[in-house]
Parts: structure tokens; sequence; C-alpha cells
């Protein structure tokens, strides 16, 4: 069903983003990112202690892809 829009200010959008006026059938937006992170990094609550002595993250990757987004 057709609608009437009105004035549109768009100030950003991101990269993982869609901006659409009009009719559509599907929109699915996609974002890919890989995340390092120490033992103990995404705890959270009240009063929690952590003890890790010398934890290390191995951020080496040795195959550079884990995952190829097509279709673009």
């Amino acid at each position: 069903m057709p609608a009437v829009v009105g004035a549109v200010k768009v100030i950003t959008i991101s990269s993982s983003s869609i901006f659409n006026i009009g009719d559509v059938y599907a929109m699915s937006p996609y974002a890919t990112a890989k995340t390092f992170a120490g033992g103990g990094s995404f705890n959270t609550g009240d009063g929690i202690r952590i003890n890790l002595n010398q934890s290390k993250s191995n951020v080496y990757d040795r195959d550079k892809f884990d995952q190829i987004v097509t279709g673009m």
C-alpha cells in the first residue's frame, strides 16, 4: 500500500544500516566483527573478584578469514 511521506532529515547512517523510503519486501542489514578479550573481560555484576595471574589473549589469526560474507 503506497504511503505519503513528508520531510525526511537523515543525520547519519552507519556502515551496517539501511535507509528506505517506499515499499519494500525484505531488508536485511549485516555486519561482521571479530572481538578479542582476555579472561574475565565480559563479566558483569556487583562485587566480582577475578584473579588471573598471568593471563594472555592470543590474537594471531593464521587464516585471516573466519567466515566470508558474500552476496552484496
